[in-house]
């Protein structure tokens, strides 16, 4: 955190976020790796994240993984413009693709009038239910993820405190896709050795433009 009540290297969100939390124009960022941080502290303005292939690259997290999940979800609005709601006809898919053992399993399915938030949280927890159903919920997975509105959700606790709120967010409204967030909590508590990454949609992590690929497929077919 470079902007905040005191900046400096925090080991969890929890820690940080007590720093951040309704401080005017907090600036923070997270990281997977220890100098990569130490140099974006030194100066953000000039920091330059390093890019990996996400299939064969050398982080600690994925070493420690033993299955790597890419998921992504997507819609098209077709005739829509900007801030306007998705259309009925609005075509919508998930999918996901993990690696276990050197072996890949995918999966992707479409809807009509989902949202891309909504497709998002449904590649994740069919994910999910898939690595459950083949007995996989308990091995060391890393979920790697371009979507910051899920990310958020599960690594800056929305989930636990939306639902101490009776699912409804700091302002008091309804929390938007419920029953898949209220889904995705019970199904996050059966894998106690789970991680979470991010990375920049559809650039060079190949896991990631492969899932984007595969529901835009699905999309075409729809």
């Amino acid at each position: 955190m470079s902007q905040g009540r005191k900046p400096g290297i925090y080991k969890s969100w929890s820690e940080c976020q007590v720093q951040v939390q309704g401080y005017q124009q907090a600036r923070f960022k997270g990281f997977n790796d220890f100098g990569e941080a130490k140099a974006w502290l030194g100066n953000p303005n000039k920091f330059i994240q390093k890019t990996s292939n996400q299939m064969n690259n050398s982080s600690s997290l994925e070493k420690q993984a033993e299955i790597i999940l890419w998921t992504d979800g997507g819609s098209r609005n077709n005739g829509n413009k900007k801030g306007q709601h998705v259309k009925k006809d609005d075509k919508a898919a998930w999918a996901f693709l993990f690696i276990n053992n050197n072996e890949n399993f995918s999966q992707s399915a479409g809807e009509y009038g989902a949202t891309n938030n909504r497709m998002e949280i449904m590649a994740l927890l069919m994910a999910l239910k898939e690595l459950e159903r083949q007995s996989l919920n308990n091995n060391r997975i890393l979920a790697i993820l371009d979507s910051r509105y899920v990310l958020d959700a599960v690594n800056k606790n929305w989930l636990s405190n939306w639902k101490r709120r009776g699912w409804k967010t700091s302002a008091g409204k309804q929390v938007a896709n419920q029953e898949l967030w209220q889904e995705l909590a019970i199904q996050l508590n059966k894998f106690p050795n789970i991680s979470f990454s991010w990375t920049k949609g559809h650039l060079n992590n190949k896991g990631n433009i492969f899932v984007d690929e595969l529901l835009n497929k699905t999309m075409d077919k729809m």
